[in-house]
């Protein structure tokens, strides 16, 4: 079974064919970490996630934040949910940890700029 995949590691944009039945042999991708994200794309997909929660006694009402790392495509709600229920307090530095290992993924969510 083939299955077609755009690379998005790299701006190139690689379009990628992945054989499934075949140790997810790809063709089309202009370097070897098309490889690795098409195995990874189709056997277990990650997404980092962007957001923002509600800060008190910043310049605005919102503090952007994101994943550290990424986490399993499947937990992006459960994610938003936690990610909606924080209120923080100003002061805050870019990379303070706002969520410590958010829904036990060894992913903390961390503040994007100072406020």
């Amino acid at each position: 079974m083939m299955k077609e995949l755009i690379c998005i590691v790299c701006p190139m944009g690689c379009h990628m064919d992945v054989d499934m039945d075949n140790e997810f042999k790809t063709t089309g991708n202009q370097c070897p970490r098309g490889q690795k994200y098409a195995v990874d794309e189709l056997t277990a997909p990650t997404r980092v996630v962007t957001s923002s929660v509600k800060i008190e006694g910043g310049i605005y009402n919102r503090l952007t934040v994101k994943t550290a790392d990424a986490i399993p495509k499947g937990l992006i709600f459960k994610c938003m949910d936690e990610i909606n229920k924080v209120e923080v307090k100003s002061p805050v530095k870019m990379g303070d940890i706002i969520i410590k290992n958010v829904l036990d993924t060894g992913v903390d969510i961390v503040a994007t700029r100072n406020m």
